[in-house]
């Protein structure tokens, strides 16, 4: 075999490395310390102290955590006295300490090894399909649905969770909703409740949310909504937004009747009253908004509602700014769900079998690999033929993985049998491959490469036309598994088939 490499294998050299960064970081996850945050109770002191889901605790009273066992270990006992115990937490980005009789109200896990995103397959929680009862919605209806429904659920504290609308080949639309951690009972009780939206100003209560003291909310129209200044500030940068809203005639006059008596304070920001407009959902605060002075006892339906986003950079502040205003603007038409909504399928997973599943797996492809190696071996009777499927096989495997972790992709149950159909496939190419390169003496191996890549491209078109339906295909639970397989298949036919083919011109020449 000659040593140079051409350039096709060089392209598949590149990938695979940066594949390799992808899954494992640079430097590499598996080298840190400390356990993660993996959900955290909104209302709590440690969430008012500035933690939050993804930070990573170092240490605690002083006491170096490197995994979970050492977390448990250092909290074990602490809380047993029922007095208020000092609790020093030291993150990557921060210190907090609290003060408090109950352990911190989070829940931690060791840090992941790889960027590899799992699913709720695999990672363990609660799945639910709904659907509005008696009444069928469309594609824009179910949208909206599904920014109430992450909103509510943001609400309760609950940040580890997947909720995006499907639709199935009949043209249905539904929402799905995958939570990790939760059980089927606490899934159910967040979807049956309905919720409620109130501002009050004080104790009194001036408008609720929707048709009844909501006439409507501006929403992508830059005449009445938009973000509308950007400035540096301290440690960052902020952005200010504004939209309109538009009060039922009861609604102006409870407001006017509430602000007439409220005295005004002047602030470096302009003259505004001395209470705020505070926003709650199911009686918890969500936002605060000052009340500019013109407001005060004046009967109007036009209110003009204003926030601001901050980040470390104009983009991000822009974006965190964007994000609350259309936040607030979707909990303004609506505090509560729009729809009564029912459960079409609700299921739990343990993350137990789906760690004991996703072992299996690994160790049954590694397994497939080495045999499959064996049986080229003993079929083409050459050593570099088996090594070189093998080494094929595996890079691709990689790559896929490494774009998973690059576009964020959940590995799920499908997404897994996906990648199993891809080994499957590869396998099939690469021996065509090999049959094309013994064959026909009249040919140059060239040719009979050319030959070979030829049945492999239509046997991708005709794959990826048969894989398409799989994406909408029962609500959209297909989906991993038709989206895993059509990168696999494409990143066979792009890199790793063209790489072997030119591995196994050098083996044959």
């Amino acid at each position: 075999m000659r040593t140079k490499l051409t350039w096709k294998i060089w392209l598949l050299i590149i990938v695979l490395a940066m594949s390799l960064l992808s899954i494992f970081g640079l430097p590499p996850t598996f080298f840190e310390k400390g356990v993660v945050i993996t959900s955290i109770e909104a209302n709590s002191t440690a969430f008012e102290q500035g933690l939050r889901q993804g930070q990573e605790i170092i240490a605690i009273d002083g006491q170096e955590i490197n995994n979970l066992e050492d977390f448990a270990r250092v909290m074990k006992g602490k809380f047993d006295s029922g007095e208020k115990i000092k609790t020093d937490i030291a993150t990557k980005d921060l210190e907090v300490v609290l003060f408090s009789e109950q352990a911190p109200e989070i829940t931690v896990s060791d840090i992941p090894k790889t960027k590899i995103k799992m699913g709720l397959d695999l990672a363990g929680g609660s799945r639910a399909l709904i659907q509005a009862q008696d009444k069928e919605l469309s594609s824009s209806e179910v949208n909206d649905l599904v920014d109430i429904i992450n909103n509510r659920f943001n609400v309760y504290g609950i940040e580890d969770m997947n909720i995006r609308p499907v639709s199935d080949l009949a043209g249905n639309h539904y929402v799905l909703i995958e939570i990790a951690g939760a059980t089927p009972k606490d899934l159910e009780e967040l979807i049956s409740k309905q919720g409620k939206f109130e501002a009050k100003i004080g104790n009194e209560t001036v408008f609720i949310g929707g048709d009844k003291d909501i006439a409507s909310v501006c929403r992508n129209d830059a005449t009445c909504a938009g973000i509308e200044t950007c400035q540096e500030a301290e440690g960052g940068s902020y952005c200010k937004f504004r939209f309109v809203i538009y009060l039922s005639e009861d609604a102006a006059n409870r407001h006017a009747e509430t602000t007439k008596n409220l005295e005004v304070n002047s602030t470096a920001e302009g003259n505004f009253l001395s209470q705020k407009l505070d926003l709650f959902v199911d009686d918890t605060l969500v936002d605060s908004l000052l009340i500019g002075e013109g407001l005060k006892g004046r009967v109007t339906t036009q209110i003009q509602i204003s926030g601001s986003g901050t980040g470390e950079n104009q983009a991000d502040a822009y974006n965190a700014a964007e994000d609350s205003m259309h936040k607030l603007q979707t909990i303004l038409i609506t505090g509560s769900l729009p729809y009564k909504l029912e459960i079409v399928k609700l299921d739990t997973i343990s993350p137990t079998l789906g760690n004991d599943f996703l072992k299996s797996i690994i160790f049954a492809g590694i397994g497939a690999l080495v045999v499959v190696s064996i049986i080229i071996f003993f079929r083409y009777k050459k050593f570099k033929s088996s090594v070189v499927l093998l080494i094929t096989s595996l890079s691709e495997i990689i790559i896929i993985l490494g774009i998973a972790s690059f576009i964020e992709w959940n590995l799920d149950l499908p997404s897994i049998a996906g990648i199993l159909a891809t080994i499957g496939t590869g396998i099939d190419q690469q021996i065509i491959i090999l049959d094309e390169a013994r064959q026909s003496v009249f040919l140059s191996i060239k040719q009979r490469m050319k030959r070979a890549f030829a049945i492999i491209l239509g046997a991708y078109f005709t794959a990826v036309v048969a894989l398409m339906p799989l994406i909408w295909a029962g609500a959209g639970l297909l989906k991993g598994f038709a989206i895993t397989t059509i990168i696999g298949i494409t990143v066979g036919v792009l890199i790793t088939r063209p790489a072997f083919t030119d591995m196994v011109k050098r083996i044959e020449d």
